[in-house]
């Protein structure tokens, strides 16, 4: 395809590399690697069934080598699976790329069916066998992992239960995000401008909502809701699906709600989670403010949904690649030499896939991979100032990874709640380096707008997501079989109290559920955005007051990835997540870059 048949921008070319995983969807590798797997899983249920569930438990020395194996057999066997995966998302639409992804999730659960029993041997052990394994410095690199097995004890099923749940989740769950992510990826838009309709594709429309045209932005707003009501009846059915397989899990595995085990995942508590919320709904009154300051910059009487992310001075530069990877290269590098090292290995070792192409899964992600190699970034970059932010974003997940893969692959991955920190701390420091790079005070102006907004996304709009996910689930519980419009009642009813009578919603905003990912791959990730945003936000104030000291402790917090609970990571820097008045602090100071922003907006209003 020629770079005149498709999307194109600066960052035309900007491919990723995956060759250090495998060379290509025939590496003969990927078929060795999935069947030593399946050789050293089976090989391991010969060595240690009815090895860790003895009289007394097992000994240290057996234990340590059981999960040492698991770890090195673990990683084996999901590396074609990841490979599969980020080659899928690249192109979507391309058949041998759904066939590997098939055939490494299907192995994966042929191999996982000899592991099974040792997490189910491990956790019937009793409370002070554990305590006392626990307590072995021969384990202390897999203490929090071993802890967290606990923890999940009361919600495993027998191992028969289990090998059944995990085959079936194939052809059940998984198929149904895969259809999701693929409707979504091949999804057309009619978008009518000056009598003349063209398709554009779910990231290309999305991309219109920030032209300064108004009326471009109506266009597309319009264009989308097109786009999502003509698939409307799939997607629907879609959700209805995955939320009833939600569920009967969560009732098979004795959760007590449908987000307990998003809680446990994330190693928090409903206390803790409801008071972050709350905080974001007291706070609504700040949303407004802004968005009646926006209403007035753009001379606007009533400000639309599609008018949320417009930009408020047309003539502001745009920023290509280059320029995009000068700024965060420097954003990192201010911050610490060792993150900007780390940061260029993405770009110069080809890690990153930015440009647009038909069949790339919209959005931006970092993929984490497996530690013997090492994170990969897709974005899809339109040259765009907003556009820097995102980057910055994905990079502070790549720097997360990179340096947590020294814990190990049992224990490198985060509860989400700790997930966003990098990323939001990275948004950050590139927005800093963007007020030194624009000293202008209307791109100044612009930049704070544009991060009020991020941060409202971020933080309000999570909340948004999770009151509709916690609406939802109760009334496909309820009601059965919901139809979109029902769905539709919902969406718009979280969504009006963060708007107010600020923001007017149009008809057409009602069925925007249907394209939110999240809802599908994974049921209330989005409170953790919230969470990260505002844990950010206190520590970059620690920064600010602490200086070159805060880096090290930082850099330390990432590597260690998930090997210790976040309360008990966090605290070594000062924050305490379970107090609800921490919450505040956060929203203090989103309020005050309200304040900042009618301030400034009031001295470019008497220059010009």
């Amino acid at each position: 395809m020629t770079r005149s048949e498709r999307a194109a921008s600066s960052a035309d070319g900007i491919t990723w590399d995956l060759g250090d995983l495998y060379s290509g969807v025939d590496d003969p590798r990927i078929e060795r690697d999935l069947e030593a797997s399946l050789h050293r899983a089976r090989a391991f249920e010969t060595s240690y069934r009815g090895q860790i569930a003895v009289k007394g438990g097992p000994t240290t020395a057996l234990l340590l080598a059981a999960v040492v194996e698991l770890e090195g057999l673990s990683e084996q066997m999901d590396r074609p699976i990841v490979y599969a995966s980020l080659l899928h998302a690249a192109k979507t639409d391309d058949p041998k790329h759904g066939a590997l992804l098939a055939r490494t999730r299907e192995q994966r659960v042929a191999i996982n069916k000899h592991l099974i029993f040792f997490d189910l041997e491990l956790i019937h052990l009793p409370e002070e066998v554990v305590a006392s394994l626990l307590k072995a410095p021969e384990l202390g690199r897999y203490r929090h992992y071993l802890e967290r097995k606990q923890a999940w004890r009361p919600h495993y099923l027998g191992e028969a239960e289990e090998k059944v749940l995990e085959e079936k989740d194939v052809t059940g769950r998984a198929a149904f995000v895969r259809l999701f992510e693929e409707t979504l990826s091949s999804l057309t838009c009619p978008y009518e401008q000056d009598g003349q309709v063209e398709s554009l594709s779910l990231q290309q429309v999305l991309a219109k909502l920030y032209d300064a045209d108004r009326a471009v932005r109506k266009a597309a707003a319009a264009s989308l809701t097109s786009g999502l009501q003509g698939n409307s009846r799939l997607l629907t059915f879609i959700f209805n699906t995955v939320i009833l397989d939600h569920k009967s899990n969560g009732e098979l595995r004795h959760f007590s709600g449908p987000m307990t085990s998003r809680h446990l995942a994330n190693e928090i508590d409903d206390a803790t989670v409801e008071a972050l919320m709350s905080a974001a709904e007291r706070h609504h009154e700040t949303v407004h403010r802004y968005y009646r300051l926006k209403a007035r910059l753009l001379k606007l009487e009533d400000l639309s949904d599609y008018d949320r992310y417009a930009p408020l001075f047309p003539d502001l530069p745009g920023c290509d690649w280059p320029t995009a990877r000068q700024t965060v290269e420097a954003s990192y590098g201010a911050f610490s030499p060792q993150a900007g090292t780390i940061i260029r290995e993405f770009f110069e070792n080809r890690w990153i896939d930015a440009e647009l192409r038909p069949g790339k899964r919209s959005g931006a992600f970092s993929s984490s991979a497996v530690p013997s190699a090492h994170p990969y970034i897709l974005m899809n970059h339109t040259d765009k100032l907003r556009d820097v932010m995102t980057l910055a974003h994905e990079l502070g997940h790549g720097l997360h990874q990179y340096l947590s893969r020294e814990v190990g692959y049992l224990q490198c991955h985060t509860p989400l709640t700790t997930a966003e920190t990098a990323s939001v701390f990275g948004e950050m420091l590139t927005f800093q380096q963007l007020l030194i790079n624009h000293p202008d005070p209307k791109t100044q102006l612009a930049l704070l707008c544009g991060k009020i907004e991020d941060s409202f996304a971020t933080v309000f709009r999570q909340v948004v997501l999770t009151r509709f996910e916690q609406a939802l689930h109760q009334a496909r519980r309820d009601q059965g079989e919901l139809t979109t419009e029902q769905v539709n009642q919902l969406w718009m009813a979280a969504n009006q109290p963060m708007h107010g009578d600020a923001v007017r919603l149009t008809e057409g905003y009602s069925s925007w559920w249907l394209y939110i990912g999240h809802f599908i791959r994974s049921p209330f990730y989005c409170y953790a955005y919230a969470f990260g945003e505002l844990l950010v936000l206190a520590l970059f104030r620690k920064y600010q007051e602490e200086g070159p000291s805060f880096v090290p402790k930082y850099l330390e917090l990432l590597a260690a990835g998930g090997s210790d609970s976040p309360d008990r990571l966090l605290a070594k820097l000062g924050v305490d997540v379970t107090d609800p008045s921490f919450w505040e602090l956060g929203m203090g100071l989103l309020d005050d870059m309200v304040t900042q922003a009618e301030t400034l907006a009031e001295q470019v209003t008497e220059r010009s």
